[in-house]
C-alpha cells in the first residue's frame, strides 16, 4: 500500500500432491516442494504489499516499482517450481486499481499497465490491490499526527483528551469518509476481475487480502504512535477493506486468500522476532508499515494453501 512519490492441473492426483506439499504455518524453509506442483504461467498483480519494497534484493523494471525477489509472488513461483519464463511479477509500489489497466509513472521509470501481462495461456493470477485506493498511507500518517497531538493534550488536560481524534476527522454527521472509499474499491475491483477473466479465461484467479497491521484487540500500539481509540478505528477499516475484497472475489468466481488470520499477533505492534509488518521505524529490511521478509513468506504460504484447497 506504499503511496506514490482456475490454475490448470493434469489430473486429480496432482491436487493431492499439491495439498501434501504445501507447508502450513511453518517459518523458514520453502513454502512447498517444487517438483510436485503444477506449472504456470503465473502473473502477479498488485501494489507495494505485493512488491515488497526495501526487502533485498530488488529485481525487475522499472526500478521505481521496488519489487523484491523475496516477495510473496517470487516465493509462490518458487513453490510452484516455475522458471522465469513461467512467472511474471508486474506488481508496483504505489499502484491503485486504475494502474492495472493503464501505465503507472514511478520515481524511476514507467510500469506498463499490469493487465497487459495477461494472455490466454496464463493459468494463475494473484491480485493484491485496494489499500492505495482508500489512501491508507496518508490516512495512517494523519492518524499518527493526531496521536502526537493526543499525547500532548493528555498531559495538559490530565486525561480529558479525545481518545479517537483521527476517527473524528473522517467520521462526521453519520458519514464515514473511509467507508465511502472502501465501497468505491469494491466497484472498481469488480470491473478489474471481469477484465482479468476476459484476458486470461483459463486462469485461476486469487485476490490476496492484507495481513494484520494492527493488533486484533486492545488500544495499545506505541510502535505506531496512535491515540488509543484510533488503533481500533484503523483496524476496523482494514478489516472492512478485506471483507469487500473477499466479497468481490467470491462474486466474480475468484478465490480469496486470507492473510489476516495467519498474521494475527504478528502485526506492526508485535515483537520484532515474530512480526510480519514493520512499524514506523523498521527493525528489519522493509518499508515502514509494510511486510518484512517473514511477512512475505507468510503471505506466500497462504496463497499456496489456497491453491491447494481449490485443486
Amino acid at each position: 500500500m506504499r503511496t506514490r512519490t482456475g490454475l490448470g492441473l493434469a489430473a486429480v492426483a496432482s491436487c493431492v500432491a499439491l495439498a501434501a506439499a504445501v507447508t502450513v504455518g511453518r517459518e523458514g524453509g520453502s513454502a512447498a516442494s517444487p517438483h510436485t506442483l503444477p506449472k504456470g504461467p503465473y502473473v502477479a498483480l498488485g501494489d507495494s504489499y505485493t512488491a515488497g519494497p526495501d526487502i533485498p534484493d530488488r529485481h525487475g523494471r522499472p526500478a521505481g516499482c521496488e519489487r523484491s525477489d523475496r516477495n510473496y509472488p517470487s516465493l509462490v513461483a518458487a513453490g510452484l517450481g516455475l522458471r522465469s519464463a513461467g512467472f511474471k511479477d508486474v506488481s508496483c509500489s504505489g499502484a491503485v486499481t486504475a494502474d492495472l489497466a493503464a501505465p503507472q509513472t514511478t520515481d524511476d521509470g514507467v510500469n506498463p499497465a499490469q493487465l497487459s501481462a495477461l494472455t490466454a495461456s496464463t493459468r494463475l493470477v494473484t491480485l493484491g490491490i485496494g489499500g492505495n485506493d482508500i489512501g491508507f498511507g496518508p490516512l495512517l500518517t494523519t492518524c499518527v499526527k493526531y496521536g502526537v497531538a493526543y499525547r500532548l493534550a493528555e498531559r495538559i488536560a490530565s486525561g480529558a483528551a479525545d481518545r479517537a481524534p483521527c476517527r473524528g476527522r473522517y467520521v462526521a454527521d453519520g458519514t464515514d469518509e473511509i467507508d465511502g472509499r472502501i465501497g468505491a474499491v469494491g466497484r472498481r475491483l469488480s470491473g478489474v476481475l471481469d477484465d482479468i477473466r476476459r484476458r486470461a479465461p483459463a486462469a485461476r484467479v486469487y485476490v490476496v487480502g492484507y495481513p494484520a497491521i494492527l493488533p486484533a484487540e486492545g488500544t495499545g500500539c506505541a510502535a505506531l504512535g496512535l491515540a488509543p481509540g484510533d488503533v481500533g478505528f484503523l483496524r476496523e477499516k482494514e478489516q472492512r477493506l478485506n471483507a469487500v475484497l473477499r466479497r468481490q472475489a467470491q462474486t466474480a468466481g475468484a478465490g480469496y486468500v486470507d492473510t489476516y488470520t495467519p498474521s494475527a499477533g504478528r502485526d506492526a505492534c508485535a515483537d520484532a522476532a515474530v512480526r510480519w509488518i514493520e512499524p514506523l521505524v523498521p527493525a528489519a529490511p522493509a518499508a515502514p508499515v509494510h511486510p518484512n521478509e517473514r511477512g512475505e513468506r507468510g503471505m506466500a504460504d497462504a496463497v499456496l494453501r489456497a491453491v491447494a484447497a481449490t485443486h
